[in-house]
């Protein structure tokens, strides 16, 4: 389907030069003189090459429909992760790479939303938020009551987060996929 260059948002899969292509990021671009045009950067869904193009905003690009369906991480080795559909019970191997910004979060057992063109794997995620357990936590600075005051933690998965005062080493707490943020302490 024929799309309008400025309609295209991250996780979109469209079809440019003969190749398909997964949108990672949408960047309006206003220059000082002359015409508005979108930076994408896009990753070739069959070789998972990186590149970026330039469109004008009235420029139409060809638009793949993708279909979503859940799938469960069965396991997960070297960089490639097994998946199964949940529905059908049929099993196949990704890139891990094609979970983008995501690609910490993925754990075996985890209910991942899949899209796919034509029975062809184009992008998998996690859930919006995780349940992850704070392996190292600083300590609390006295004297930061007057505003909101965070500290830096390391989780099991290596990734690093702003958490309020109270959460310590071995809590288990809610983050946001989308931005690595802390949420919430986990409900036990």
């Amino acid at each position: 389907m024929k799309v309008n260059a400025n309609s295209l948002r991250p996780n979109h899969v469209i079809e440019h030069e003969g190749k398909r292509y997964s949108v990672l990021k949408y960047d309006l671009i206003l220059p000082g003189k002359g015409n508005a045009f979108i930076a994408i950067d896009m990753r070739d869904v069959s070789t998972g090459i990186k590149t970026n193009v330039r469109f004008r905003t009235q420029e139409t690009v060809e638009k793949l429909m993708t279909e979503e369906k859940t799938c469960t991480v069965l396991f997960i080795e070297d960089d490639l992760v097994t998946l199964m559909d949940t529905e059908t019970y049929e099993q196949f191997t990704v890139n891990l790479d094609m979970a983008g910004e995501a690609k910490p979060f993925i754990n075996d057992g985890m209910e991942v939303s899949v899209d796919t063109v034509e029975g062809t794997v184009v992008s998998f995620s996690p859930p919006a938020s995780v349940i992850l357990t704070v392996a190292e936590a600083d300590a609390v600075v006295k004297g930061q009551t007057a505003s909101s005051s965070y500290k830096p933690a390391i989780l099991e998965n290596g990734i690093r987060v702003m958490v309020p005062p109270h959460v310590e080493t071995g809590t288990k707490i809610v983050v946001s996929t989308s931005d690595c943020s802390y949420v919430e302490r986990a409900k036990e």
